[in-house]
This record gives structure tokens, sequence and C-alpha cells, in this order.
């Protein structure tokens, strides 16, 4: 049973900086098939993708993150990490951790795509 356990989110304010944490259990995060990612939600919004670490190749972003956001990965520990800086107040929503062993690039950006999920941080940036 594949779990994600995520960790690290809280109250800030503008121009601060949050380190979000996942940790999966039950995938095996060597080999190059996991696709671990960060989405984030707003009351009546759909699920948007932030960031991405697409088979522990590649990174990729949402253009409104660039340059702030950092997405990185330790398989020793199934850990994914999200550091954020110089946040803003529209950065604040509920953050999701999300896995999937199977992805193809062209859904990365997809969360319907993703077989597994965190239960969610909240990160709230006041201005």
């Amino acid at each position: 049973q594949v779990q994600l356990a995520e960790s690290g989110g809280g109250l800030v304010q503008a121009g601060d900086s949050l380190r979000l944490s996942c940790t999966a259990s039950g995938l095996t995060f060597s080999g190059g098939s996991v696709t671990m990612a960060w989405f984030r939600q707003t009351p009546g919004k759909e699920r948007e993708f932030v960031a991405a670490s697409f088979r522990g190749v590649r990174t990729y972003y949402t253009d409104s993150v660039k340059g702030r956001f950092t997405i990185s990965r330790d398989n020793a520990k199934s850990t994914v990490y999200l550091q954020m800086d110089s946040l803003k107040p529209e950065d604040t929503a509920v953050y999701f951790c999300a896995a999937d062993n199977r992805l193809i690039l062209s859904s990365m950006r997809t969360p319907q795509q993703y077989d597994y999920w965190g239960q969610g941080t909240q990160v709230t940036v006041s201005s």
C-alpha cells in the first residue's frame, strides 16, 4: 500500500520561506520510474500543478513559481521537497504531494493522472 505523508506547511509573511516535505512508503524511488509532484488548491478552484520531478531526471515548474520554488528529492529517503522562497499571498493554498510510477511527460501537469496523493498541508502567506 502506497502512502504519502506531507509536512512543513504553516503561516508565514510575504517574502518568507517554507520547505514542504513528502515521504512515500510502498514506492520504490530508485530506478527512474517514479514521478513526484506538488499541486495546490484553493477553495472553489481546481487543483493546480506547481512542480514535478519527472522520474527523477528533470524538474518542471508552473510559470508563477519559477525562480522562487525548487523541487528536489532524496531517493534514499523516498522523500521529495518543495523549497518555497519569496512567498506571496497568492501562494496561499493547500499543497498536495502526488506520485505515480507510470506517468508520461504529457500527463505530468494533470492531477487526474496521478495514482497516489498525500493528505495536503496548508500554506498561508499573509501580506
